[in-house]
């Protein structure tokens, strides 16, 4: 098992709305049956942290109405793995894990799997 950030980018803009979510992995999955804290351009202007509920729904804040969902616990847990973000019922965007590294490390991935620790 490793406790793992995830970074996602949207497909049609890899420059918007990056995603990034702490969690816990375990054979190639999401192992983490409990709410989960990410954020959008976590780093940017226009950061907008997250948590994110056991069910896919995107929580932000209690005083913002908009009501998002992803499938990404579905996903596998490896770089190019792709999975749905849905902004409203009818609208939603592409996203593509780019980046998985340990947490409280700058380890990526591939290090980490090359050590057998993924």
């Amino acid at each position: 098992m490793s406790d793992i950030r995830l970074i996602a980018i949207w497909r049609d803009d890899p420059q918007v709305a990056r995603m990034q979510v702490d969690l816990r992995a375990e054979e190639g999955r999401i192992a983490s049956p409990w709410d989960l804290f990410g954020a959008f351009d976590a780093e940017g202007a226009s950061a907008r942290p997250f948590i994110l509920r056991r069910d896919g729904r995107i929580d932000f804040d209690a005083r913002c109405m908009e009501s998002w969902r992803t499938d990404v616990r579905d996903a596998e847990m490896k770089i190019g793995a792709r999975f749905k973000v849905w902004w409203n019922e009818t609208d939603c965007g592409d996203y593509e894990v780019v980046k998985l590294a340990a947490l409280g490390s700058r380890t990526t991935d591939a290090q980490a799997a090359s050590r057998g620790e993924m």
